[in-house]
Order: C-alpha cells, then structure tokens, then sequence
C-alpha cells in the first residue's frame, strides 16, 4: 500500500471538511447531482447522519497525506449496489480517486456487478470508473441540482472479476 493514501472509518470530525468540499461550486457542477442546496448544513449533517446509520452503506474516509481527501462509498439503489465518491478539489489529478475506488472495491466491497451513475460530460468521474474496470451499459436524462436543468447520465457496471 502506498503510504500517502489511506482508507478509514468515518469519524465524526470528518463532516464538516466533507461539508467543506461539497459547498465548492466547480465541484458540484462537475458532479452535476448533488445536493440541492449544497450551502445548507443542517441538510447535509441530517443526510450524512442517515447514510452513517444505514447498515446497507458501506463508507470509507480518504486520506492522503494524513489529510481529509474526500470518501468513497457503496450503497444499493432499487436493490442493486452502486458506488459513489467526493474528492476535495484540492486532491483532483493525484490519482486519489482512481486509487481509492480500487481499494474500496477490492477490500471493502466486492459485491459484483456493481454500478456507478457519472454525469456524461463529467470526463474526469468516468475515466476514474473505467480505469477501475467498469463499462458503460445505459444512457439516461437525469435533473442535475447543480446545473438546474436535466442532463445526460451514464450508468457504469463492474461485472464479476
């Protein structure tokens, strides 16, 4: 294992920097659906205290030079898994994405197949996805909060190894 990269538990202390990154406006464009309103942070601690208290959720903190990076997550949605994660932007272009999902699917979830939803024109997200082996299997419109507006999504499967 590389030893600037690290994947933990989530403490509680790690809320308020995954607040942090989730108000940064480049980011929640890019990732196209997100929070509808990514500055209020009663909705943000009530959502993240939801997800933490789900026995379905799998979740991971990132960390990176012994700092908060972001978190890497799995979750079912219509009784399938599907992963997400946020990288602080301060992490984009460090391989901390692409390294992260990695471990997360070799270590903390190998439910397979396994999906992941990335806005179309998020090439960035994809390229993460299909470097960690998942392929496009469907395109869909989807109302993206951060845009205001209905977009193009993919969604992504990693099939059984």
């Amino acid at each position: 294992m590389n030893n600037d990269f690290l994947l933990r538990d989530v403490a509680s202390d790690d809320l308020a920097i995954f607040f942090e990154h989730q108000k940064d406006q480049e980011a929640n464009t890019m990732a196209a659906f997100t929070a509808k309103n990514p500055d209020d942070q009663e909705a943000f601690m009530a959502h993240w205290q939801k997800i933490l208290a789900d026995d379905t959720v799998i979740i991971q903190t990132i960390t990176y030079n012994k700092e908060i990076a972001g978190s890497v997550l799995s979750y079912e949605e219509e009784g399938k898994p599907e992963v997400s994660y946020w990288i602080g932007r301060a992490y984009w272009g460090k391989g901390i994405a692409s390294w992260a999902l990695k471990e997360f699917l070799a270590h903390h979830n190998q439910t397979r197949p396994i999906y992941a939803r990335v806005a179309k024109d998020n090439l960035g997200s994809r390229r993460v996805l299909e470097k960690c082996g998942f392929t496009i299997i469907s395109e869909s419109k989807g109302f993206a909060n951060a845009r205001g507006k209905e977009i193009d999504e993919l969604l992504l499967e990693l099939a059984e190894h």
